[in-house]
């Protein structure tokens, strides 16, 4: 999920939501990345889903599922948002569930 996640987050981190739009390579990549990180979600244990509650669980698993099954649901302005937005603090809360370890 970590990988997952800060591979997304490095595709929109250097560029402007216009740009990002106009870009069809990075819209694929974050789509990909997305969907490997709500896979990986997916994967992790109802039992640590729920110690870990401050994680949004089914947000990553259903936009993952939206991805892969949902092509024209897909809202690249808002993948870009949240990749931008959202993804840091993710990013910095599996680092440190993975320090504790």
């Amino acid at each position: 999920m970590l990988n997952a996640a800060r591979e997304a987050h490095m595709t929109v981190e250097d560029t402007t939501c216009d740009t990002f739009m106009e870009d069809w390579l990075r819209r694929r990549a974050l789509e990909r990345t997305l969907e490997v990180l709500g896979e990986a979600a997916r994967k992790v244990s109802a039992e640590f889903q729920s110690a870990h509650p401050d994680i949004d669980w089914r947000g990553l698993i259903r936009q993952r599922n939206v991805l892969a099954h949902e092509y024209g649901r897909i809202d690249h302005r808002l993948l870009f948002e949240a990749a931008n937005d959202r993804l840091p603090l993710l990013i910095t809360r599996l680092q440190g569930l993975l320090d504790q370890t």
